[in-house]
């Protein structure tokens, strides 16, 4: 329910390099529109008397490459917002493409952070994919709603790449493109509302998404801080950038047709450059002006960047466009409103010809400084221009409408005033970012009272302690703990030998009384915490006490008979014997020759509107569970209740149901005899893969991490302890 006296929201945008001022908006193409949005949000939002607290979640990198703003843990932006930097994976500064296999990280991090701070937020919103995956995690495991923007949604940029030429395997290697769009589905999956910028994301671009429910999605403009974008005044001065661009032009009092975007291949400046330079017309009419970012020197930068760059100038030599076309190395974030007011004087057009484009920020600003625009018909600039009135729309594969679109803004008699004019006007009406907090505000409430309390975490962390131990070995059963009869004896001599404070935890597929009568069968000791059921059974101590919230927790929006109704009548799938079974565990036996590949089997889950996670194990057995549960979300919930730091849990399995456990702050331990579905998690932090298999590959793993003694973390594989 909503609170009284406030609400607590966390926003988490992890890519890019975000700070409270002087953002380094073009510096690569993680730090753009999405970076700015986040910032005027939080701050927006903090003004309301309704809102306690934002804390706007980032990454902490601490890179001798970039500036040390980005390595400082919290940074006051407003009187009631901050950024909070977490820190996860390598401490440098990575692509957002790279960030995937530490995920799992930062939600233990984020974990971390809310459990020192005693401030579990009311509710998540997040952004892009990453954080799309990460604040859904952490929202399962906490019970609270959440939030998703997607800004840019992985599906369309794959096919308007494919559109483009660029092929299947350039593009996963590229852009990770496969993690994006899985994270996003399981963003959609787990979100209560999903903000949108336009209509047209809905109906075209989330519409191909296996989640897509309209009825969740609520279109709610952002607001636009355009304190600094108005039409030229008499006196301004001009700026280094202006004066940069005028050193390139034979005739530079011409209109300008201005671009301004990075490199990148979705952007389309090589379709604009070629449009140019094919139209004698527009060349005598205007010059060219591309903003292209930031750069020293063009060899350093991303290969992908300085392809597109290369291209472009490639472009100006094939054309010869030498004196009408400026391109600048560099421009300062206070630059940009000159800019604009710039193209206006001179009676030019500002123009995005991207192939995608989520919203369009610099549309408004251009708008605002009273620049007609040209724009893509992908995405955002359809509801711009309805609103603004001030452009037209052109198909960004289509150079003849490009062209004619410009020529129509340059020369059309009337047209560009009535368009200047319109912009100035409606830009304000339309995008102001009080309206965006009013309705934003109104969405959210709606959410928090149709949702329950959160269950899964108590309110506070538990002072109790298990048996006095301060470090835990939890393993799998079947073929990680068993398989070596010799092995499992020294296993358990080992563990009985060491300190005290060391205890020990089985985490299994198998249904509890299995797992009693498999543990009497093996003469396996005691455990200190038992989770049984592929994460969705928890319990204590030597009487096995079930816990109980957690039962509670799992049981949201789980329904075990829809499942059976849409699973049941596939071909190829053949549901266990009722003893594999249990209340939050459905198990099918699968020939993959036969079924349906997971991907498939998953999408027909999501078409029938079911939430719930699908786990393969050994290529033939299949898991339904509820999307609370599973291994890893059910050890978090055990540290978090009994006060143990993550990193003093080890953790050993051979199989993908115990896949979620291995991948975070945990010690993780894949055994010899691993499945192939384990094989991706090489790429992950605090994974060791051991040679040996079953229970020596366990005790492999204790020696490699130390961990009967002074736990250590080998140098040569990424962790967070590198952040």
């Amino acid at each position: 329910m909503p609170k009284k006296d406030g609400l607590r929201i966390a926003l988490i945008s992890l890519h890019g390099l975000i700070r409270g001022k002087n953002l380094e908006l073009g510096r690569d193409e993680d730090t753009g529109g999405q970076t700015r949005y986040v910032i005027e949000l939080a701050r927006a939002l903090a003004e309301r008397d309704d809102v306690a607290q934002v804390d706007l979640i980032t990454r902490q990198v601490v890179d001798d490459r970039i500036s040390e703003d980005y390595a400082v843990l919290e940074e006051a932006i407003a009187e009631k917002a901050r950024i909070v930097r977490i820190p996860f994976g390598p401490k440098r500064y990575l692509n957002k493409t790279k960030l995937w296999p530490y995920l799992e990280v930062f939600v233990d991090q984020c974990l971390n952070h809310f459990r020192r701070t005693n401030t579990i937020p009311d509710v998540i919103h997040g952004h892009y994919a990453d954080a799309g995956y990460g604040g859904g995690q952490l929202a399962r495991l906490l019970g609270i709603p959440f939030i998703f923007t997607g800004h840019s949604l992985g599906r369309v940029k794959r096919q308007r790449l494919l559109d483009s030429g660029v092929s299947p395997d350039k593009i996963e290697s590229r852009y990770n493109i496969a993690s994006r769009i899985e994270g996003e589905e399981f963003a959609l999956e787990t979100c209560s509302l999903i903000c949108t910028s336009t209509h047209q994301e809905v109906r075209e671009q989330y519409e191909c998404y296996e989640n897509y429910v309209p009825e969740r999605m609520e279109v709610i403009p952002p607001g636009v801080d355009l304190e600094a974008f108005h039409k030229p005044k008499k006196g301004d001065k001009e700026t280094e950038l202006e004066a940069s661009i005028k050193t390139f032009l034979h005739q530079p009092d011409k209109p300008m047709i201005a671009a301004m975007a990075r490199p990148d291949e979705r952007k389309n400046l090589e379709l604009l450059v070629r449009t140019y330079g094919e139209s004698p017309r527009l060349q005598r009419e205007a010059n060219l002006v591309l903003i292209m970012g930031n750069r020293d020197d063009l060899r350093t930068m991303p290969p992908g960047q300085r392809n597109v760059l290369q291209n472009v100038l490639a472009l100006i030599d094939v054309y010869d466009l030498y004196g009408k076309v400026a391109y600048p190395k560099h421009h300062k974030s206070e630059d940009v409103p000159a800019l604009y007011r710039a193209v206006t004087r001179s009676r030019g057009v500002f123009i995005n010809p991207a192939m995608t484009e989520p919203f369009g920020l610099t549309l408004l600003e251009a708008a605002a400084s009273g620049a007609p625009i040209v724009a893509t018909n992908d995405g955002g600039p359809s509801d711009i221009i309805a609103n603004c009135q001030n452009g037209m729309l052109v198909d960004p594969f289509d150079s003849k409408a490009i062209e004619k679109a410009l020529l129509h803004t340059l020369i059309e008699p009337g047209q560009w005033e009535e368009w200047s004019e319109a912009g100035i006007k409606n830009v304000y009406k339309h995008y102001s970012w009080q309206r965006h907090c009013e309705r934003y505000m109104r969405d959210v409430q709606e959410v928090l009272k149709q949702s329950e309390p959160p269950v899964g975490m108590p309110a506070k962390r538990s002072t109790r302690r298990l048996k006095n131990i301060d470090r835990l070995i939890i393993t799998d059963i079947d073929n990680t703990l068993t398989g070596d009869d010799e092995a499992m004896r020294e296993f358990f001599q080992l563990i009985t030998d060491a300190e005290d404070n060391i205890g020990f935890g089985i985490a299994t597929g198998r249904r509890f009384d299995h797992v009693v009568q498999l543990m009497k069968d093996y003469d396996i000791p005691q455990p200190e915490v038992l989770i049984a059921a592929v994460g969705t059974e928890i319990y204590y101590g030597k009487h096995y006490t079930p816990d109980r919230r957690w039962q509670k927790h799992i049981d949201f929006r789980w329904e075990p008979e829809r499942v059976h109704e849409v699973l049941d009548s596939i071909e190829g799938l053949y549901p266990q014997k009722e003893h594999e079974q249990s209340d939050y565990k459905i198990s099918y036996e699968a020939d993959f020759s036969i079924a349906p590949k997971l991907p498939q089997i998953k999408r027909h889950l999501r078409e029938a509107g079911l939430r719930v996670k699908v786990i393969v194990s050994l290529g033939m057995f299949l898991d339904i569970i509820p999307s609370r549960a599973g291994s890893g979300l059910s050890i978090r919930q055990m540290a978090y209740k009994w006060g143990f730091p993550l990193e003093n849990i080890l953790v050993a399995g051979d199989s993908g149901n115990d896949e979620g456990m291995l991948a975070g702050n945990t010690l993780g331990v894949v055994v010899g005899n691993y499945s192939e579905e384990l094989e991706k998690l090489r790429r992950y932090p605090r994974v060791y893969f051991a040679q040996a298999k079953h229970a020596a590959g366990i005790i492999e793993g204790i020696r490699y991490y130390n961990f009967l003694d002074t736990i250590t973390i080998p140098n040569d594989k990424p962790s967070v302890s590198d952040a």
